[in-house]
C-alpha cells in the first residue's frame, strides 16, 4: 500500500499545483504562484515555509516505506480506510480549486485584488481546499503511518493555521471590507460552524 500511497500523493501534486497552475496561467496570464512572503520575523513566512516542508515530507513518508527504510505495514481496514479518505480528501481540494475560478492563488500578493469566493464548497466552510487537503494526508498517514508522514500532517496542519490566520485573513478583511466579515460570520473557518467570526468587530467567535 506504500507504493500505492506515494502514486496517488504524487499525481495529486501535479494535479493540485502543476495542472492547476497551468490552467491559471493560460485563463489569466499568471500561474498564481506567489511563493513565500515576508520574513523569518513574521508568521505568514513560517506557513509558507512549513508547507513546503509538508509537501517534501508527504512524499518523503511512503518513498521511505516503499524503500524499506520506515516499514510500515498497518491493518488492511486502516489502509483502505487511508486510502478512501486520501483520494476523497484530493478530490475535494480539486472542486474547490475549479470553484475559485480565477481568484485561486498560492499565497498572497497583496498588491492584487481577487474577487471573494462565497458560493460552492466555500457555502460550507471558508478554506474547503485546505480541509481537504488535511483530510488527504490524514489518509496518507492511515494508509502509510510513519513517522514521516505524521510529521508531513503536522507540518501541514500548523502551514494552514499559519496562512490562513496570519495572511489570508488580514488580507481578506482589508480588501472585501464587511463583505467579508458577513461571510465569515456565518461560515466557519475549516470546519462548518467553528471558527466563525463577530459581524461586529471581526474578532473569531465558535
Amino acid at each position: 500500500m506504500s507504493g500505492v500511497a506515494l502514486g496517488v500523493y504524487a499525481v495529486a501534486l501535479v494535479v493540485l499545483l502543476g495542472v492547476r497552475s497551468w490552467v491559471q496561467l493560460r485563463r489569466t496570464g499568471s500561474a498564481g504562484f506567489h511563493g513565500i512572503s515576508g520574513t523569518p520575523a513574521e508568521a505568514g513566512w513560517w506557513g509558507g515555509v512549513l508547507f513546503a516542508v509538508a509537501m517534501v515530507l508527504g512524499v518523503a513518508g511512503p518513498l521511505l516505506a516503499v524503500l524499506g527504510v520506515t516499514p510500515a505495514d498497518p491493518p488492511l481496514a486502516m489502509q483502505v480506510a487511508g486510502l478512501a479518505l486520501a483520494l476523497t480528501g484530493f478530490a475535494v481540494a480539486v472542486v474547490g480549486q475549479t470553484g475559485m475560478g480565477s481568484s485561486w492563488r498560492i499565497g498572497v500578493d497583496l498588491a492584487e485584488r481577487t474577487a471573494l469566493v462565497t458560493d460552492g464548497l466555500f457555502r460550507l466552510v471558508r478554506n474547503p481546499i485546505f480541509t481537504a487537503m488535511v483530510a488527504a494526508q490524514l489518509g496518507v498517514v492511515l494508509m502509510v503511518p510513519t513517522w514521516v508522514s505524521a510529521a508531513s500532517l503536522v507540518a501541514l496542519v500548523a502551514a494552514v493555521q499559519l496562512q490562513v490566520r496570519t495572511v489570508e485573513e488580514p488580507y481578506l478583511r482589508s480588501v472585501h471590507g464587511a463583505a467579508y466579515i458577513a461571510y465569515a460570520a456565518r461560515t466557519g473557518r475549516f470546519v462548518p460552524g467553528v471558527g466563525r467570526l463577530s459581524a461586529a468587530d471581526g474578532k473569531v467567535r465558535t
